[in-house]
């Protein structure tokens, strides 16, 4: 398996500001990977960073075939393509139904024929277990199941790769437990998930390879056994 994101020497900056220094780590292809650490630790930038949201100005990155030293504003889109965002306050558009969200996203990637977007919808939707939901307003949604439909959005275009920024941090801790469950079924069906969270019992519940993000530094600690979670609390 080959490396799907990978960093060497990487200082990374929120305009003029060092938020990370020195970043040497890969990510595989299909791996579940959490970054963990206080807030401002940086794990959200980095996370914009593998978006090409912010800019990678010294060092060397790469995301599948781009590099981010190199990537032209043209291009960012279609790395884009390749990538499922997974937001904590949800981003969907209220004033719409579920199925039309789904239905605007495909829409703005290309997607024309209408029987198509639909069977996609379809697909998406019985995959984060909403199938008959696509009528409803965001509004008429709890919580959980409202962070399903922004799975269901970045699973429309087949990326390899989902980055979840604290997707459980509006959620109950019975609905984040099986939002987790949700997106391990989904790595273990071949995408490559990053998860920021700060919800470090479902980390040692859910064993995976864990990152450290600490005064400037991502270290990689393998598994959560070794890490000190209180001195990350807050």
């Amino acid at each position: 398996m080959g490396h799907v994101i990978h960093f060497e020497n990487a200082n990374i900056y929120q305009n003029d500001n060092l938020i990370l220094k020195n970043i040497n780590l890969s990510i595989d292809e299909n791996e579940f990977v959490y970054f963990v650490g206080r807030v401002g630790s940086g794990k959200t930038t980095l996370i914009k960073v593998i978006n090409a949201e912010i800019p990678l100005k010294e060092g060397q990155g790469k995301v599948l075939d781009y590099d981010l030293t190199q990537l032209r504003k043209k291009h960012v889109p279609r790395l884009r393509r390749n990538l499922g965002i997974v937001f904590q306050d949800f981003r969907l558009l209220n004033d719409r139904t579920v199925y039309e969200n789904l239905q605007f996203v495909l829409k703005s990637t290309g997607w024309k024929e209408k029987a198509e977007i639909r069977k996609r919808i379809d697909e998406v939707l019985e995959r984060v277990s909403l199938t008959y939901k696509g009528y409803k307003m965001p509004h008429q949604l709890s919580g959980g199941e409202q962070q399903r439909v922004v799975i269901a959005r970045a699973l429309l275009n087949d990326p390899p790769i989902i980055l979840a920024d604290e997707p459980t941090g509006n959620l109950d801790p019975e609905t984040a437990e099986d939002l987790l469950k949700l997106l391990r079924e989904i790595n273990e069906n071949g995408k490559t998930i990053i998860m920021a969270t700060h919800a470090y019992e479902l980390v040692k519940k859910f064993e995976a390879r864990t990152l450290k993000f600490e005064q400037s530094q991502v270290s990689d600690t393998g598994n959560a056994e070794e890490i000190d979670f209180d001195a990350l609390i807050h």
